[in-house]
């Protein structure tokens, strides 16, 4: 039985795509790189983080103790801090707005070592409580 011309088409289109996938082949085998060290290729990095293959023109020293690894370190804060109160109760509580932050802390009477009223200016500690940051420590500055 004799194939028609398509096939016949087909085949040698088969056959075309065989020789040049062989081709192709034995080209990567010949122009690989694979298995060279760094050395042979002649890399660099340059001050982009790029690979380029031509060397830096200047080298930096840097000193290992600069670098700093890990989370920036948080600075100090003042311990006793000073604001005015701009909120009194008759109940017995009030707001502090601290003198740096402006920043409003909750206090009550009871954490006050003398009798104090709106407007006098205090120094205080400041102190984490379940409802936000409040002042313990309360003294008049004069």
């Amino acid at each position: 039985m004799a194939d028609s011309f398509s096939k016949k088409e087909n085949f040698k289109k088969k056959i075309q795509k065989q020789k040049e996938k062989a081709l192709r082949r034995e080209d990567r085998k010949t122009n690989n790189n694979k298995g060279k060290g760094l050395d042979e290729m002649l890399t660099y990095v340059d001050s982009y983080g790029r690979l380029t293959s031509t060397p830096p023109e200047e080298t930096q020293e840097i000193n290992l103790d600069d670098i700093q690894l890990g989370a920036a370190p948080i600075p100090e804060e003042e311990i006793r801090k000073s604001g005015i109160i701009t909120f009194f109760s008759e109940k017995g509580y009030g707001f502090i707005t601290e003198d740096k932050t402006k920043e409003n802390v909750f206090f009550h009477s009871n954490n006050c070592a003398e009798p104090v009223k709106k407007g006098n200016k205090v120094s205080f500690e400041k102190e984490r409580s379940p409802k936000g940051f409040s002042a313990i420590d309360i003294q008049l500055v004069k």
